[in-house]
């Protein structure tokens, strides 16, 4: 984006502080599509020229898109715009899958890798005993080094026997062992974040995030993974193709 494309008035109306009014113009810009992913903002000290205003007034709008997750900072280099998937409901792809047919860079920060015991709730969703194993994979996602989601996957042991043997691609690994996943039916809804999850997200308390759950089948009808997924709501997009029935 050049930096004189970027034009805003202030409204005389609107009592907010002028900051958030400028974040708010840029925010519109951005989900608009006016910008595209890894497009550089104005930085502080051009977006302050431009605008006359201060440069702290300019640093704060920026810090209001980077904590709606609009925006991501790189050191040494500027503002950004974030990556965004846009994710079909009617395919089943993983992940990685989709970052990398959008020609982004999937990655794994990895919280957890364990052998356990699983919840009464688990139990139920794989139809599981109370005395079988699961593996649990707790990870936030990344793309291009952008944290996207925070992620809880359970899959019984006799699915995924090893989970430190997964790297990036849960997906991926079970198709080299012939347990990939054939059907599964997922939910969406908003949540607020609580104050351990915003953290692990990088968005402040209470923010509204996309809450998925995930039960995957094989091709026997046998429940293989249950997930859980924490999303950044301005990261995705869903998209259904919908018939009228006849």
């Amino acid at each position: 984006m050049s930096d004189t494309s970027f034009e805003f008035k202030a409204d005389a109306n609107d009592s907010s502080p002028l900051y958030m009014q400028i974040a708010r113009k840029l925010s519109d810009d951005v989900l608009n599509g006016r910008y595209q992913v890894d497009q550089a903002l104005p930085s502080e000290r051009t977006l302050s020229e431009l605008l006359n205003v201060s440069r702290v007034t300019a640093r704060k709008a920026i810090d209001q898109l980077v904590d709606q997750g609009l925006v991501v900072r790189r050191r040494g280099s500027g503002n950004y715009i974030a990556p965004r998937i846009e994710q079909p409901l009617s395919n089943l792809t993983s992940f990685s899958e989709q970052l990398q047919q959008r020609g982004h860079i999937p990655g794994s920060r990895w919280l957890k890798r364990a052998v356990v015991t699983p919840t009464p709730e688990e139990q139920l969703s794989l139809g599981l005993s109370p005395y079988s194993k699961v593996a649990r994979l707790e990870r936030l996602r990344l793309a291009d080094d952008v944290v996207m989601a925070y992620e809880v996957s359970v899959l019984p042991q006799t699915v995924l026997n090893d989970p430190n043997a997964v790297g990036n691609s849960l997906y991926q690994y079970l198709e080299s062992i012939n347990k990939a996943p054939a059907r599964a039916l997922q939910h969406i809804r908003a949540m607020n974040a609580s104050a351990e999850l915003a953290k692990q997200l990088g968005v402040p308390e209470g923010q509204a995030v996309l809450y998925i759950t995930r039960i995957a089948y094989l091709d026997s009808g046998e429940a293989m993974e249950l997930t859980h997924s924490y999303c950044h709501s301005d990261h995705y997009d869903f998209v259904a193709e919908m018939r009228r029935a006849t």
